[in-house]
């Protein structure tokens, strides 16, 4: 966690990492998705602050966590200067095409696959 965030700022990132720490193996969730369901509605945005900065070695399965129209937003790079997110995506299944998933295939709680 920043050093610069408050207490309050820490049970927020608490809140939020809690919700992402759900998403599924071979699933993604919008950064809205992940803040509605942390109990932190129109706060998209910090959950993007606070995954941006997650340790590199963090067990918190921050690349699943994407935008809104399905594209990956986050540009965090390996030693060969590849996104890390795609990778760790593909890696579990997910298919990117460019810098994009289909949400209606991979976003974790989706509608159209609930009972």
């Amino acid at each position: 966690m920043p050093p610069h965030l408050s207490r309050s700022s820490d049970e927020l990132a608490r809140q939020i990492l809690q919700v992402v720490v759900l998403i599924p193996y071979g699933k993604v969730a919008s950064y809205g998705q992940i803040a509605k369901l942390a109990g932190l509605s129109k706060h998209a945005r910090l959950v993007g602050y606070i995954l941006k900065h997650l340790e590199a070695e963090t067990e918190i399965p921050w690349h699943r966590v994407i935008n809104s129209q399905g594209k990956i937003s986050l540009s965090r790079l390996d030693n060969r200067g590849d996104n890390l997110q795609r990778l760790k995506l593909m890696k579990e299944g997910v298919r990117v095409i460019g810098d994009k998933i289909n949400l209606r295939q991979y976003q974790w709680m989706n509608d159209s696959s609930q009972d």
